[in-house]
Order: C-alpha cells, then structure tokens, then sequence
C-alpha cells in the first residue's frame, strides 16, 4: 500500500532530486509534483523528465497534494511555507529534510500553525548539487531522522516514516534539539573545519607556488569534496544552528589544544592514544555499513 499517492517537492536539488528519482523507481504509481524557486532548475527538471509535473509557482505544486517535501536551504523555509500556505490542503502533512531542525520548525510554524508538521532529515548527501546530480539510490541504507513535533498525529508520523523506508532508508525519530546537537558534531562540525583548511590552503598558495594543488595527499583531498558542498545551504545551515554549532566548536578548540600541547612537549603516549581511539571510531562505521571499507575510500584508479 503506498503511504502517499501525491507528493510534492519543493527544491529540486540533490535532495529533491534524488528524492524524486527515488518515489518514481520505488512506488512508480505515486505522482510526483515538483517546484523549484529558480526557472533554469525548473528547466533541466523538465528536459530530464524528473518529475510527472512541474510547476512555476510553489503554490500550484501542492494545490492536490497529499505530502509536499520542502527541500531547500534553512534561510528559505519561512519564505516557501508563506508561498504555499494559501493553497496547501488542510489535511495534507508536511515535511522538510533540513540538517537543523529547531529553527526551521519554529519558521514553519510561525507562517503554517496548524500544519500537520513532520520533519525527516536524510543523512544522505555528496559534494554535487542541482537537479541532474540526483539519484535514486541516495537513500539506501542511509538513516533518516524524523523530529516531529510534540503532539503530532501518529498515523502522520508513521506514513512518514513508511515513505523514508520505502526508498531505502533507515529510520529513526529524535528530539529536534538532539538531533541539532548530534548532527553539529557529525556534520556541520566536519563542514566548518573543511571550509577553513581549504581557505587556509588557498591562502598558502601564493606561498607554496602552487605545491598544495600539486601535492595534494589523501587527506587535504577529502576536504576539498567536502568543502565543495553548496555554499548557500551550509550558509543557512551555521546560522540556522550556531548554538550547537559554536558549543562544538568550543569542545573541538579545547580538544586541539590538547594535541597541540602535546606535540610541543613530545607526548608519543597521548597522541598514540588519541590516534589509536579515532581508529577505532572508523572501524565502527564501517562495521555499520556507512562507509566503504575498500582501500582509499573505494575511489578507481586508471
């Protein structure tokens, strides 16, 4: 039985995309409805056949809906929801795949008050954004976390979550100010440490004569993929969460300092310690299927 037969989503970029792709592979009889705010988006959306129809407005995509998916950067929820609340149904529910919940809640609430509000993050992503870097398998043994609001209709909350299964992913429900807080340390902190060594590394260029580039090992190479992500929405994301994301921010201040003291004083014992518990900590993840265990990430070689 499918849990929705008419879904709407709004922001058709790797998200919305690979959300679409994904309804369409794997409940092929649900009808997909798609908006994006930018007309060249809705543009490749048409000519890649992405979704059953798109819409030049937000509000006719959710005129017949019976779930509509906002997904677009943090900075932007308050200004959709107010786009669609003329013509959102009364007994349609919506969600949102923000990374922070807190505040986006409260924004959508403000302008949607008696929406029945189900949020799902999907802890799923690359470095690529846009419609056509959207696939159906983004999901796939991905975890999804639901923060729905207190008092929220539980048949809500469990279509919900059926559609997230549905499409490959794990499921868990989580407080909005938890989830925050744990995404800041799994997520956004690895996001804002990336930005700054790259700008760091470009910074040093001038200096280097281009050998940062050219020489590039493994490790400065995986924060280039990370420092890549789309600036808008990781804009709107440390400032949609910048209370978890400064206290983890202090925690991570506080823990490099340790490091560093211990590399000035010659401390082999604490940094072996340290090192051989971050080991650990991989092989966990790997064990849990998040991560591919082949050599050097999996990548091809020539």
């Amino acid at each position: 039985m499918l849990p929705f037969s008419r879904i709407t989503i709004i922001g058709l970029g790797l998200i919305g995309s690979s959300l679409a792709h994904a309804v369409r592979a794997y409940l092929p009889t649900a009808r997909v409805t798609g908006h994006d705010a930018d007309p060249a988006v809705r543009e490749i959306a048409r000519r890649i056949d992405l979704c059953d129809d798109i819409t030049d407005t937000a509000g006719a995509a959710v005129i017949d809906a019976e779930l509509v998916v906002l997904c677009v950067p943090p900075g932007a929820m308050a200004a959709v929801a107010q786009a669609i609340a003329a013509d959102l149904p009364a007994d349609a529910i919506l969600s949102e795949t923000a990374s922070c919940q807190s505040s986006v809640i409260a924004a959508i609430r403000e302008a949607l008050p008696s929406v029945t509000l189900v949020p799902a993050h999907p802890v799923a992503g690359t470095e690529n954004s846009g419609p056509e870097a959207g696939f159906a398998t983004l999901f796939q043994n991905r975890w999804c976390i639901l923060t729905p609001p207190d008092g929220t209709d539980p048949v809500a909350i469990a279509r919900v979550e059926d559609l997230w299964k549905k499409v490959g992913a794990n499921v868990e429900i989580m407080d909005a100010a938890h989830h925050d807080l744990v995404l800041a340390v799994t997520s956004h902190l690895p996001h804002i440490i990336a930005y700054t060594i790259v700008g760091t590394a470009s910074d040093l260029e001038n200096v280097t004569q281009g050998e940062v580039i050219k020489y590039s090992a493994g490790g400065f190479r995986d924060f280039t993929r990370i420092a890549a992500s789309d600036p808008t929405m990781w804009r709107d994301v440390f400032l949609a969460n910048k209370d978890a994301v400064l206290e983890m921010l202090q925690r991570f201040t506080e823990d490099l300092t340790q490091l560093q003291r211990a590399i000035r004083w010659d401390d082999g014992d604490a940094l072996f310690d340290h090192f051989t518990k971050t080991r650990a900590i991989r092989r966990s993840i790997i064990e849990q299927g998040q991560d591919d265990a082949a050599p050097d990430f999996g990548r091809h070689r020539d």
